[in-house]
């Protein structure tokens, strides 16, 4: 039996390259609210929720909105956002993914989806990624965002495998906290440098060696 039986990836920046998206969306929001917002700046909104995110640009610029203000904020962006992934389709599957999904696949282990966001169902159905997934986790699905680990402790739970039995395939170091916290294999995409915390670290994908788990 294998020790591990059940994989649960992030969406965003692991999958599918969305990242620019979400950037492009919340930029144009900051540029709305004479807000500096940078590429650097937007790594702090990986893995963490829309009312994170916005919390996170609104200190940048030091200003305070009315809780109406703040959702009419969150859903212009998500507008924006939506426009963008509506266009997407397989080219914007990162490399590696689609032979790592296959791998698990033939060794039975089961695999789910654990995504912050609320667009997961649009774009694993214009990416042809959603036949993969035995159980799939969004921010349609959670009350509480990484760092906290109700995302995938919920992944393990519909897969029917034990926590201690999974790893975690993410980016960010909110998601990374999340999978340890849920006492599960937190594997970093990306670098030491930002995810110092990961307990396997691959520069993506392509790199990731199955075996040496």
């Amino acid at each position: 039996m294998p020790k591990y039986l059940g994989a649960i990836f992030d969406l965003d920046g692991v999958l599918v390259d969305t990242a620019k998206y979400h950037f492009l969306a919340w930029k144009k929001l900051a540029d709305q609210l004479n807000i500096p917002f940078t590429e650097e700046d937007n790594e702090q909104l990986k893995g963490v929720s829309r009312v994170k995110s916005l919390d996170i640009l609104l200190s940048l610029g030091k200003k305070s909105y009315s809780e109406d203000e703040r959702k009419c904020f969150m859903e212009k962006k998500n507008e924006d956002y939506v426009h963008y992934i509506s266009q997407m389709d397989e080219s914007e599957i990162l490399p590696g993914v689609v032979q790592l999904l296959d791998q698990l696949r033939l060794q039975q282990i089961k695999i789910a989806l654990g995504s912050a966001s609320k667009n997961s169902g649009l774009i694993l159905r214009n990416t042809k990624l959603q036949t993969y997934f035995d159980a799939i986790v969004d921010g349609n699905d959670v009350s509480k965002a990484k760092p906290d680990p109700e995302v995938f402790l919920l992944g393990a739970q519909k897969l029917g495998v034990p926590a201690s039995r999974c790893m975690v395939f993410e980016d960010a170091k909110a998601g990374i906290e999340a999978a340890k916290q849920a006492g599960m294999l937190a594997i970093g995409v990306g670098t030491k440098k930002n995810l110092p915390n990961a307990d396997v670290l691959f520069e993506n994908l392509e790199a990731l060696d199955l075996s040496v788990l």
